[in-house]
């Protein structure tokens, strides 16, 4: 039996700015596009989803607004903001150097 993946810590809030970055989408959407874009690799959990979009709503990366979905339910759809395109550039930065150093270490001896 595999074991369920589990995201890096630090990893979530990118993940949705990244996902906010292609398309406005409701919290669910977001989960599904994760999901889907990783091979069904990363699940993000409703526990963990919304307080981080809640965090993001606070910290000037995300807005929100209600819409109606596809499927005439009203939901919160969520758009990144100029603040969060640039905390995306940052955070997309930070991840890069992080996985270059983990490599080289993995890489030695």
């Amino acid at each position: 039996m595999a074991k369920k993946s589990e995201l890096m810590p630090g990893t979530l809030d990118m993940l949705i700015l990244k996902t906010l970055a292609r398309a406005p989408l409701h919290g669910y959407g977001i989960a599904l596009s994760i999901k889907r874009l990783s091979d069904e690799v990363l699940t993000v959990e409703e526990g963990s989803l919304y307080p981080a979009l809640q965090r993001l709503l606070l910290q000037g990366w995300v807005r929100a607004e209600w819409k109606m979905t596809e499927t005439n339910r009203r939901a919160r759809f969520y758009t990144l903001t100029l603040e969060g395109r640039q905390q995306l550039g940052l955070e997309v930065s930070q991840f890069e150097q992080m996985i270059a150093a983990i490599g080289r270490v993995l890489a030695e001896g």
